[in-house]
């Protein structure tokens, strides 16, 4: 019977590794579709958003059903309250790629993104896709030292969503408020797909030790 409680544990942690590929490949494939102005590929991140909703829904019920029959405690309640809050961060970095898709979508067939933003909206698909690679990889090790590194690469998220605003408060900013409101959105669904991925770092971090970090620190 413990046998199957503890597959069932890992069965989460699998659970979880799927959400982590599967909002990778939405992060990039969106990142994509705005740069390339791409609809067909816009639409197949809509539509595999669904996919990381339902592993969601059930890896949630997975996890009432787990905590009503066998009352977890200790390490292995951290491990359900810790899947629980993971799941639910993975679930909406699904969302914010979905965000990112819809805005090709109204857009098209014009580009969202003017020529002088394309390499900082590139740079921002690039670190978000190697923050959720590293959550995976987290999540999969529980190794503490790379969930704290990734710190690191959310500032260099928020250094480049700065960069953005930058841009757009300039003097010489030519393209209007529409591009300028596109832009803004879209900065902010990848500044908050980073801090999502950071949170998901943190929770493995307190299913090893029991503590979160607070800014990076233990």
């Amino acid at each position: 019977m413990r046998d199957l409680y503890h597959e069932e544990l890992d069965a989460l942690t699998d659970r979880l590794i799927e959400m982590t590929r599967l909002v990778r490949s939405g992060i990039s494939r969106a990142t994509t579709a705005l740069l390339d102005s791409d609809l067909q590929l816009a639409e197949s991140v809509i539509s595999q958003d669904e996919e990381v909703d339902r592993l969601f829904a059930e890896m949630e019920a997975s996890i009432f059903d787990l905590m009503a029959r066998q009352q977890p405690v200790a390490v292995d309640l951290r491990m359900v309250i810790a899947a629980l809050r993971m799941g639910t961060d993975l679930e909406r970095m699904g969302d914010l790629a979905e965000h990112v898709a819809k805005v090709v979508r109204l857009r098209h067939p014009e580009s969202a993104i003017p020529p002088e933003l394309r390499a900082t909206i590139l740079e921002m698909g690039q670190v978000a896709e190697r923050l959720v690679t590293k959550t995976g990889s987290c999540i999969a090790s529980r190794d503490v030292e790379s969930a704290m590194e990734m710190h690191g690469d959310d500032d260099a998220m928020d250094r480049l969503h700065r960069r953005l605003f930058k841009i757009l408060l300039a003097d010489d900013w030519k393209h209007g408020v529409e591009p300028a409101i596109d832009v803004t959105l879209i900065g902010r669904y990848y500044e908050r797909y980073a801090d999502h991925a950071v949170r998901i770092a943190n929770d493995v971090v307190y299913l090893v030790t029991g503590s979160r970090p607070q800014d990076g620190v233990l």
